[in-house]
């Protein structure tokens, strides 16, 4: 089997999997009893020595195809616990479990000596590290903390600086994604003296309205507030920022990938793409603690089955093929093909072409079945619209077709005729 231990910036754990800042990390029951299904690190809800109080109801869901969690929306504050409280349990859970990861996520007012004085009590429990919390994108953002902090450079660096000043263990930056590039905010991080950064926290969301009531969903007694969009849904814009950093060579330390993350294939993604680990909470409050089993398992078998012997010789592999669009190749082309002997006739991919792309795909009658569908190669441009909606698994496939041009980019093209 693969070695699947995990530093991230000199925060070690056996296995890159970590439980984000969430309601599951919200005691050390609950830690523990991660650790004990085999995660292999724990960012510890968000810590202040400010009284939260939180709102009832909190969370809702988007259903999508049956899944009731495709995506999930949440008006959760901070922990409202006690800030010893989660000190002691923080010391019991590392006297149980010293080769685990235990993080942090502190967030406090933007003011030096109050982060100076959490950070050296929280320290004293015993933690491997800090998540400085720039991303909560309501109720405390509303307060100066959370995003109020992480959507402005200048106070990213400035925080993290006053933390740096006194912390002994590595200082993660949490990063907001509601901001126009993440970059701006990742290098302000790096210059404040960040040992990591991670990505992404959620995003500013509203979830629905009750048409029967016209109440916010979800709402606190007929009333509704912005929150955090979070789950596989966000994945994809999550995976974007990920790269965007691992390829900016002013963001020169590790990233801890979190957004959407479910399965093994989902952090394989996030490992190739620059992220040193990842983080995972939706997936949990979904399926429970016990899906690192799978996580693990299939993580394990997918490094074997490329004859990888470590999980690091997997980080960033792929960032190198992430580029600017002016850089894709204009001569590469590929067309939809339609196997005859697969199509079912449910004329999607047909409906979607005529209606929504570029009008190649045509019924030609046969004698004994519904007339088949053809694509005119000509016409198609290769948009993948066709291959997505089709029902059936390898009955549309993309084929790359021999244009005779040589490679060009937009980039070289705009250069020669400068």
């Amino acid at each position: 089997m693969a070695d699947l231990s995990s530093n991230l910036a000199g925060i070690r754990s056996p296995n890159p999997f970590w439980l984000a800042s969430a309601p599951p990390t919200n005691s050390g029951y609950q830690v523990m009893r991660a650790f004990e299904a085999g995660w292999g690190g724990a960012v510890w809800k968000t810590l202040t020595d400010n009284p939260i109080v939180n709102v009832s109801s909190r969370f809702a869901g988007l259903r999508l195809r049956g899944q009731p969690m495709a995506g999930m929306n949440n008006i959760e504050l901070i922990t409202d616990r006690p800030l010893e409280d989660n000190l002691r349990e923080i010391r019991d859970v590392k006297r149980r479990f010293p080769d685990r990861a235990v993080v942090a996520s502190l967030m406090m007012e933007p003011k030096r000596e109050r982060w100076h004085e959490v950070v050296k009590r929280v320290q004293d429990a015993g933690v491997d590290g800090f998540e400085l919390n720039f991303g909560c994108p309501h109720g405390m953002s509303e307060r100066g903390m959370g995003s109020a902090v992480g959507q402005v450079p200048d106070l990213v660096r400035q925080n993290t600086e006053w933390v740096a000043e006194v912390a002994e263990v590595p200082v993660i930056v949490k990063l907001t994604p509601n901001i126009t590039d993440i970059r701006h905010t990742a290098r302000a991080a790096v210059q404040g003296g960040a040992s990591a950064v991670s990505m992404i926290n959620t995003i500013n969301s509203l979830m629905g309205v009750d048409l029967d009531t016209w109440n916010p969903i979800p709402h606190v007694d007929g009333q509704g507030a912005h929150g955090g969009y979070c789950g596989p849904a966000v994945k994809p814009i999550a995976l974007h920022m990920v790269a965007d950093c691992a390829r900016d060579p002013q963001v020169s330390v590790p990233i801890s990938g979190i957004g959407g993350i479910a399965t093994w294939q989902d952090a394989a993604e996030f490992l190739l793409m620059g992220a040193s680990n990842v983080q995972v909470c939706t997936a949990v409050m979904y399926q429970g603690f016990r899906i690192i089993e799978d996580l693990i398992d299939g993580l394990n078998n997918y490094l074997d089955s490329r004859g990888l012997a470590r999980v690091e010789d997997l980080i960033g592999k792929a960032v190198h093929k992430y580029v600017e669009w002016n850089d894709l190749n204009l001569s590469y082309k590929v067309v939809a093909h339609i196997d005859a002997d697969l199509c079912i006739h449910c004329n999607r991919c047909y409906i979607a072409c005529e209606d929504a792309a570029h009008q190649c795909i045509h019924p030609v009658p046969s004698q004994d079945h519904p007339p088949n569908l053809v694509v005119d190669e000509q016409e198609c441009v290769g948009c993948n619209l066709c291959h997505m909606v089709c029902p059936v698994d390898g009955c549309i496939t993309m084929i790359p077709v021999d244009t005779g041009r040589p490679p060009e980019t937009w980039r070289q093209r705009q250069a020669a005729h400068a």
